[in-house]
């Protein structure tokens, strides 16, 4: 959540950099509810001062055995005056708390100007080896037979996959490879709920704007769209002592997506699913310290790609391109010979504080209490890593070669074709 103080002071600015993410609402008119809002509190508190005072007197009449029915009548008027305040109140702090709540972040001053990802800027290319042909990894699978989607249909429908065999155990062997990856960068382990409730999503930003992403479960609760929602709402409502400060967590889960609005968008495979692996790294971090973060971040996720010598570039999000509570977003993109491009297996994202807000979360570093930063990516998106490798390390009329990093979690070092 942006902070409405610094929106009243700088506004233009914010009118600015918001219209940048596409943002069309009128800040101007949350400025003024937020006005009126904090002037009926002050003549709430007011008003209730006058009654405390009232209810003291009535009480010292009393004890004195003195008429207070004035008193009482007055005590009667100012609680239906508060009532009526009251609910003002309510109604107005509703309705503006919806409207905050539908404000994106702001973009640093160093993100790219832009509305789509043709703007994107690249900061490397990494190439260790990029051939433009060769099938895909839905031909691979049905070369080597354990890639399924035709039962997955049968089972859940479009948009599944059942691994099987060889490629199941080279999936587990790549999330073993990744939580080990982030433990040696200092990172805890978590294991977390798959099923959240409607604050924690509000918490890091997923609601209420993007419902209709979301696979909902009833009762206010749904799947986790990332681990990045349970990770970081673990320290919602909290005060965390600046000596705790940086935290680093990690964990594996699956993820769930609608994918509401992609229709039509790489239906073919495993590119866009509504289930899929995912490795997720996430940190709380002094402001200080943030933009340090966000690079040792991107560091963290690269090396992963550098250690399976997959093919890969990095690129800066522009400002139209850049997730709604994301302040400054780099992905990783992996080379896939079939689509002759890379796309996107990571994404790094630097939240600021927008986040915390968000969650009432803070650091106490002596008397005082500030909000932390909270950082987040994926490390990595573990079925776009495992067509990555059956596409790049397939060779024809051999099968699938197996990483040498991935060789001491499996006991075998290639995925033989059967066709």
């Amino acid at each position: 959540m942006i902070d409405i103080t610094q929106l009243k002071e700088h506004l233009d600015h914010y009118k600015k950099k918001l219209t940048l993410k596409g943002y069309t609402g009128n800040l101007n008119e949350i400025i003024s509810k937020h006005e009126s809002k904090n002037n009926i509190q002050v003549k709430l508190d007011d008003l209730k001062n006058k009654k405390n005072v009232l209810s003291k007197e009535i009480g010292t009449l009393a004890q004195k055995g003195e008429s207070i029915n004035e008193q009482k009548k007055q005590s009667e008027q100012l609680s239906n005056e508060i009532q009526i305040l009251q609910e003002e109140f309510d109604v107005l702090n509703s309705n503006l708390e919806k409207e905050l709540l539908l404000i994106p972040n702001i973009p640093d001053d160093d993100v790219p100007e832009g509305t789509d990802e043709s703007s994107n800027l690249e900061l490397e290319k990494i190439i260790y080896k990029q051939s433009d042909n060769g099938p895909d990894h839905v031909e691979i699978g049905e070369l080597i037979e354990l890639l399924d989607f035709n039962t997955a249909n049968k089972l859940s429908g479009s948009r599944f996959v059942v691994l099987k065999g060889k490629l199941a155990q080279l999936q587990r062997a790549l999330i073993r490879f990744m939580l080990d990856e982030a433990a040696s960068n200092g990172y805890e382990e978590y294991y977390v709920p798959y099923i959240v409730n409607s604050e924690s999503l509000i918490g890091t930003g997923q609601l209420p704007k993007f419902e209709d992403d979301q696979f909902s479960v009833g009762e206010g609760k749904y799947l986790i769209p990332t681990a990045e929602v349970p990770l970081t709402n673990v320290f919602r409502n909290e005060a965390i002592s600046v000596d705790d400060i940086p935290i680093k967590m990690t964990a594996h889960t699956p993820c769930f997506r609608a994918e509401a609005g992609s229709y039509g968008k790489d239906t073919r495979g495993m590119i866009r699913q509504h289930q899929f692996e995912k490795i997720e790294l996430v940190k709380f971090v002094h402001p200080n310290e943030s933009e340090k973060a966000l690079d040792e971040l991107v560091s963290h996720a690269s090396k992963i790609l550098d250690k399976l010598e997959l093919s890969y570039r990095k690129v800066v999000l522009c400002s139209g391109d850049l997730g709604f509570s994301a302040a400054k977003t780099i992905d990783l993109e992996v080379w896939l010979p079939s689509q002759k491009c890379f796309r996107e297996i990571s994404s790094c994202s630097n939240f600021r504080d927008f986040q915390t807000r968000r969650m009432n979360t803070k650091f106490v570093d002596g008397s005082t209490k500030t909000y932390p930063h909270t950082l987040n990516g994926s490390a990595l998106a573990v079925g776009r890593t495992l067509l990555a490798i059956l596409e790049n390390y397939f060779e024809n009329g051999v099968g699938v070669h197996i990483p040498k990093v991935l060789k001491k979690y499996l006991t075998f070092d290639l995925i033989k074709i059967k066709k």
